[in-house]
């Protein structure tokens, strides 16, 4: 029943009439087909997103992007309200003594790119102030790089001494700043970008881009159609575990040879725009994954860490 649901709720944006036909001569079985071929074309998202605001990315579950701009030593907070981005707060801020993107422990460098905030700590040392939000700084990305380090947070000012003007790597504010930003947000459900200059605004066209070929992905992997499902994958991809491509052509043979039936189910989907010091054009996608075979199930996140070229997504690495 939530399946027809669902299925007949797509009327309103994929020719009802079309579909309603193909219901009543093929059955709902058909709709479905139906349906997953028009998410792999760039034209139904060009029009889902007709009225939807992706400037600063797209998102399904993520409600806060907070930007840190290093060279103007500003964070600024926008809240998505009603498929529309707010600034909420904006603050001056201390970062990291070293100059450039992070790149091992001791560097003094504050990181560049798309973390989480993993945990929010008011029990810590007063040189902290009244709380920190920690980030997930390494992520899939940093790791593959061989970048290390850890204790990225965003935190306050110390109570009851002086400090220098910068950083170890944190991002630092004065600490009513900071409990106001901890007041606006759900740490659960924001998103850090930390760039060098200005995180540039983010076209429709880029992210239909980037949905359709996710769901043209899916199909591949879904349909074991391996000749297609690795040509999305870059030649410099490494996955999460440090395997390269060569490594990964040869597991994925293997198992596509098996041609297993598969479910897999992308929902909160949430395209990240990815700062980054490699001069791409980059995105994180991540998303809750469901997928089943017959002897195999899992349900997690999937990351993605993509570059789009063009009209064309590749794959850097995935976890």
């Amino acid at each position: 029943m939530k399946v027809i649901v669902f299925l007949f709720l797509c009327l309103n944006t994929i020719f009802a009439t079309d579909l309603v036909e193909i219901y009543r001569l093929k059955g709902i079985d058909a709709v479905k087909k139906q349906i997953e071929r028009q998410l792999q074309k760039k034209s139904y998202w060009n029009s889902y997103l007709k009225n939807i605001d992706v400037s600063r990315g797209y998102y399904e579950s993520i409600r806060y992007i907070i930007v840190c701009q290093k060279d103007k030593k500003n964070i600024t907070l926008y809240k998505k309200e009603k498929n529309r981005f707010t600034a909420k707060l904006s603050k001056d801020v201390f970062i990291g003594k070293g100059k450039g993107d992070k790149t091992k422990e001791g560097d003094m460098k504050t990181p560049v790119g798309a973390y989480d905030l993993e945990n929010k700590i008011t029990k810590l040392d007063p040189f902290y102030g009244p709380l920190a939000l920690v980030t997930s700084y390494p992520n899939t990305f940093d790791k593959i790089q061989n970048k290390n380090g850890h204790g990225i947070w965003i935190h306050g000012l110390p109570y009851d001494q002086k400090r220098d003007d910068f950083t170890k790597g944190c991002i630092a504010l004065e600490n009513g700043g900071v409990k106001e930003l901890d007041s606006k947000i759900d740490y659960k459900k924001s998103v850090l970008l930390i760039a060098e200059k200005k995180v540039k605004s983010i076209t429709k066209n880029e992210i239909s881009t980037i949905l359709s070929q996710v769901f043209q992905w899916r199909d591949a992997w879904k349909k074991s159609n391996i000749d297609k499902y690795l040509a999305f994958y870059s030649k410099d991809f490494k996955r999460y575990d440090g395997m390269n491509l060569k490594k990964f052509k040869r597991y994925k043979k293997r198992v596509f040879a098996k041609n297993e039936k598969k479910k897999i189910e992308f929902k909160n989907i949430n395209i990240v725009p990815y700062p980054n010091a490699l001069n791409k054009k980059m995105f994180k996608v991540v998303m809750d994954e469901n997928y089943k075979t017959r002897y195999y199930k899992f349900k997690g996140k999937k990351e993605l860490y993509i570059e789009l070229q063009g009209d064309k997504m590749s794959i850097l690495a995935e976890g």
